[in-house]
């Protein structure tokens, strides 16, 4: 298959290398031409993970958006969700019928991409997918070299239109045998594990991530106190989820804990994996890092206001949105990719059900 891989970070890598690695023909794509010196060097990404180190050859290193996009039968996104307007008004010109995108994780950030299209005048049948995490735990040790501490082995995906979801599903599964139907793409925004795990890792650990030069959130930052938390907001994202009327699996994130319980997404004892790899040993700017511009202000804002929308409080979701403010000095709701934002806060539940099988 041609596919498409779009952004220079940690999740980029490992996508183009581990799709090339699978046979297919990629389109590895940054805005960044010179950020490719280092893989041309080399002939390839080096890759580090279970199976050993190799190199990886890339067929097709470019900087420009039209290449890669009219390559391209699929299109994978694997980039914060802060990117997705930027990039999604970079690629409304150039979409064509057909195409898959996949963004993993994506925040609803599929209705970005077709927003920015439908204002580009492109009127092209692209489908979109997202999942609840990257497919991968991975980190970048040089300009062409990543560390796979972990693979995903399941990937719950909801399709945007959902009426194409099985035929979308059957596409993604050839380059992502791990992806499995999780029905719409609000189900699968709702699958987001970044907004769950990350907020109280960061805002319960403010103090060493101030004092220290680096903290692992992962590790000693993961407490009982901690957990308990956790557990609480997934709980109300669960109930958010059925309250929708969303049949389980909901991949409770306890099971990524639990080394004997049902498989999460990165299977059975990856937490121990990612904790014993050292690569999240790190120093958190609380102003400006993913975990708070990312999966707070963005993540944490949409599940909020989609428990807001359908009459399911967040108490926990709304607190920890609450010092999350607090510690940047902004409205992080006001701010964030809410419903509102969207334009879809005036919907009422069968009208947005309606909207997401069948397209805007």
């Amino acid at each position: 298959m041609r596919i498409a891989v779009l952004g220079g970070g940690h999740g980029s890598y490992a996508a183009a290398a581990e799709m090339s690695e699978r046979g297919h023909e990629v389109w590895f794509w940054r805005r960044d031409a010179g950020a490719f010196a280092a893989i041309e060097a080399q002939g390839g990404i080096e890759v580090r993970d279970h199976a050993g180190t190799r190199t990886v050859p890339i067929a097709h290193l470019t900087s420009s958006l039209e290449e890669a996009l009219s390559a391209a039968e699929l299109v994978v996104i694997p980039l914060p969700a802060t990117a997705h307007e930027d990039l999604a008004r970079a690629c409304a010109p150039h979409w064509r019928d057909g195409q898959v995108v996949f963004l993993p994780p994506g925040t609803l950030g599929s209705l970005i991409f077709v927003e920015a299209a439908r204002a580009a005048g492109n009127e092209a049948r692209v489908r979109f997918a997202e999942t609840g995490t990257l497919p991968y735990l991975v980190r970048k040790h040089g300009p062409a070299s990543i560390v796979v501490s972990v693979y995903a082995t399941r990937l719950p995906t909801g399709v945007f239109p959902a009426r194409d979801a099985d035929e979308v599903i059957a596409l993604l599964q050839q380059a992502y045998p791990s992806v499995e139907p999780a029905g719409d793409v609000l189900s699968g925004a709702l699958m987001n594990a970044g907004p769950i795990i990350h907020p109280p890792l960061i805002m319960m650990n403010a103090g060493p991530l101030e004092h220290f030069d680096a903290w692992d959130i992962h590790n000693e930052g993961t407490q009982p106190s901690i957990r308990a938390v956790t557990n609480a907001l997934d709980a109300e994202r669960i109930a958010v989820r059925e309250h929708l009327g969303y049949a389980a699996p909901h991949f409770p994130l306890a099971d990524h804990y639990s080394p004997d319980g049902d498989e999460w997404m990165y299977g059975n004892a990856a937490h121990e994996k990612l904790t014993d790899s050292g690569d999240w040993r790190e120093k958190i700017n609380l102003q400006t890092h993913r975990y708070m511009r990312e999966d707070t202000a963005i993540g944490l804002s949409l599940f909020t206001s989609i428990a807001r929308w359908a009459g399911k409080p967040m108490p926990v979701g709304e607190g920890l949105l609450a010092l999350a403010s607090a510690i940047t000095g902004e409205d992080l709701y006001a701010a964030g990719r809410t419903l509102e934002r969207l334009g879809l806060a005036d919907c009422d539940r069968a009208t947005l059900q309606e909207r997401l099988h069948d397209g805007f």
